[in-house]
């Protein structure tokens, strides 16, 4: 414990330079810009801001990304209270309380109630990335060939049964990605694969301008689709949060931090799932249930207590065992990788202060969040005012600079706009994105694990089911394999006339 005290000051120490802070604080207004923005997403924004960072050091870009993170999770609850349009998919359940607060003019406390929640909730998450990122990275160094194998399975199935309506789509998109992950050359005697004699397609599809179509080109065709009409913002009282609120929905508090952690940890499910669950939760401890949806305190405080308790939540995994919790997370890990920080079990062992780095930038977005959520509000709130139209282009240069600076290729611009169409198409036809990406992330490592574990046992199946924790995570595949299917044939299907 003390140790783990010692490095989070170092952390701190490194990070507490003017340079540092000002990219922190940048990159957290960034973030509140693009969350706040209908049509944006986390996702978009880190996969534009890994591109646009990949210069820079690596501790910088990730420092970044990071803030950047943060503030598009909580920049998502501008526009959800004032215009009940949530900026992000994280946002939906602030809607509910949100938008009713808002029209019984009381959007500033609503605001000040979604600043509380969302910089507790992040320290709440914190302090478990700090506590058991340790715990599970030795945990982690037990698993081998065969655990990682499943373990990424694992990570695809249960992505695409708890994201979207139908677990069918999701598991389809996510066999998808994973299909997607073997273009290219096969990892152990460079055979070419699916590239038909074309060379950037030996090369492989490229994680970052493939994200960046499918949550970045892909949501724009969206916005054009749907033309958002010319906003009218309610007006707003105070923002500075009343103490007895937080007071007064302490058990609120905290309970909405873990389940957004833990939910966090789970390989795919993102935030959404994590404000949904966390205000279910407290709907059901609550005193006064009938308030929720009618302008409840409670219920905003629970949404976005949870949703951003999900951020660190989400990187225990990427840091233990290279799977990420969500799609923003699946973002940040590829960036890592670019900036050669490798995350898995080894992390512990090669580079144990990188996680205590975590953490210190998550503080100092946290900082930048507070101080945004409080000072700059009407501020802010201008930027809803601003024209699609002039959104969308800027956006889009972006989105074909970004793909275009990764390595110079122009054939990365044409995966970007390629995997844009194809998720227009797939949002279009009610697929879910998280299991696509996540099948694109974790193909590699699905694919090297399950050869060096046929390597190791000479071809043998057993050991995938006869090892202690590796016929564990099979048994659970399955499980949700056949409750997921089970569940789905008991829903009625609508009579047709």
């Amino acid at each position: 414990m003390f140790d783990g005290l010692l490095a989070f000051g170092s952390s701190i120490a490194h990070f507490a330079t003017p340079l540092v802070i000002f990219y922190a604080l940048l990159a957290s207004l960034i973030g509140v810009v693009i969350g706040a923005l209908p049509g944006l997403s986390a996702t978009m924004g880190l996969a534009l801001m890994t591109t646009l960072t990949i210069k820079l050091e690596a501790d910088q870009a990730l420092l970044i990304l990071i803030a950047t993170y943060v503030g598009a999770i909580y920049g998502g609850s501008r526009s959800a209270i004032l215009l009940n349009i949530p900026g992000t998919p994280a946002s939906a359940a602030s809607c509910l309380d949100g938008f009713k607060l808002a029209q019984q003019g009381l959007a500033g406390r609503a605001m000040g109630i979604a600043t509380t929640g969302s910089v507790l909730g992040t320290l709440i998450g914190m302090t478990m990335l700090a506590l058991f990122t340790p715990i599970l990275g030795n945990l982690a160094l037990k698993f081998g060939a065969y655990e990682f194998f499943w373990l990424a399975l694992f990570g695809v199935i249960i992505a695409g049964s708890l994201t979207g309506d139908d677990p069918l789509k999701g598991w389809i998109a996510g066999i998808a990605g994973l299909l997607v992950a073997t273009i290219g050359q096969e990892p152990q005697y460079a055979y070419e694969r699916f590239a038909f004699g074309n060379r950037d397609l030996a090369g492989g599809i490229q994680l970052v301008p493939a994200l960046v179509g499918a949550f970045g080109f892909a949501e724009l065709l969206t916005a054009m689709r749907e033309r958002r009409a010319p906003v009218k913002v309610n007006p707003f009282d105070a923002v500075l949060p009343k103490l007895a609120d937080i007071a007064r929905h302490w058990r609120t508090i905290i309970r909405s931090g873990l389940i957004g952690t833990g939910v966090g940890i789970v390989p795919g499910v993102g935030e959404d799932v994590a404000a949904w669950s966390s205000y279910a939760a407290a709907k059901r401890a609550s005193k006064q249930p009938e308030q929720f949806g009618n302008g409840s305190i409670e219920g905003l405080m629970a949404a976005e207590t949870g949703d951003n308790a999900c951020v660190p939540g989400a990187m225990i995994p990427v840091l233990t065992l290279a799977v990420p919790g969500s799609a923003p997370a699946a973002v940040l890990m590829a960036a890592m990788i670019i900036h050669g920080v490798q995350p898995g079990p080894m992390m512990m062992v090669q580079h144990p202060q990188f996680i205590y780095d975590v953490v210190a930038m998550m503080l100092f977005a946290t900082i930048g969040i507070l101080i945004y959520g409080l000072t700059l509000t009407r501020l802010l709130v201008m930027v809803l005012r601003v024209p699609q139209h002039l959104i969308v282009p800027i956006i889009f240069v972006l989105c074909a600079v970004g793909s275009f600076a990764i390595a110079g290729r122009l054939f990365d611009v044409y995966v970007m706009l390629a995997f844009g169409i194809i998720g227009y198409a797939l949002r279009h036809y009610g697929y879910p994105m998280a299991p696509l990406v996540l099948g694109i992330v974790l193909g590699d490592l699905l694919e090297k694990n399950l050869r060096r574990a046929l390597v190791l046992s000479d071809g043998d199946l057993t050991p995938f089911f006869t090892r202690p924790i590796a016929g564990s995570l099979a048994l659970m595949i399955a499980a949700v394999v056949v409750w997921k299917l089970w569940a789905t044939r008991r829903v009625p299907v609508p009579a047709t006339t």
